[in-house]
């Protein structure tokens, strides 16, 4: 089966401490792969540096089988939610998301208004994002990861912030898109979430990896 992601031999330091330790990570196309661990474990810093935004001080890093920072600096097509989630706090959500699409073109404003509906959040809605709870923040991440239906996911703790009712729906997106084959890479403290999104499951400690 062909690997969507591959992370071979990657180490990381800051300021003489190790937070990645010749971590190696193969996740299959259409695996939904779990990650877990305290906070400072490394779970994050490794999630940024299979996106490009953090450089490894060694090894390497493939996606779809192309180099990070050597092939392109970010992987294309890559849905991506890490710590929170930037958006403009003095526009709407609906807004924010529709100059996000804006950039590439390859969704219109009725889609962008079809993922807000389909995530719980009102496309109409006018107020601004600064005004928006936790929780309504973490849904407008949501869509924006998802909308333009990347077939890769980098989701850092997705249901942190939502309520009952939103981790249901979230859960049932997510668990949506894993059926259509979407590849997906989820950090959560809460093992329930990992248990029903994931088919494996890692767990980072002290900038190490292993599979449990």
């Amino acid at each position: 089966m062909q690997d969507e992601i591959t992370v071979k031999n990657v180490s990381k330091s800051y300021k003489n401490t190790m937070v990645l330790k010749n971590v190696n990570l193969n996740i299959n196309k259409g695996m939904s792969c779990g990650l877990i661990g305290e906070n400072g474990s490394g779970k994050t810093i490794l999630m940024k540096t299979i996106c490009g935004f953090v450089n490894p001080d060694c090894g390497e890093i493939k996606v779809k089988g192309k180099i990070v920072g050597k092939d392109f600096d970010f992987p294309p097509d890559v849905g991506i939610i890490i710590e929170n989630p930037g958006f403009s706090n003095y526009l709407s959500g609906i807004r924010n998301l529709e100059n996000l699409a804006s950039i590439r073109k390859c969704i219109d404003k009725g889609k962008v208004k079809e993922i807000m509906k389909l995530v719980g959040l009102n496309p109409y809605d006018k107020k601004w994002v600064c005004n928006y709870s936790l929780g309504m923040r973490q849904r407008l991440g949501i869509a924006q990861a998802i909308m333009e239906n990347q077939d890769i996911l980098i989701l850092d703790e997705p249901l942190n912030g939502l309520d009952k009712k939103g981790v249901i729906d979230v859960r049932n997106i997510l668990t949506s898109l894993k059926d259509k084959g979407v590849t997906m890479l989820i950090s959560s403290h809460n093992t329930e979430d990992i248990d029903i999104l994931c088919d494996e499951v890692y767990e980072m400690e002290n900038g190490k990896i292993k599979r449990l």
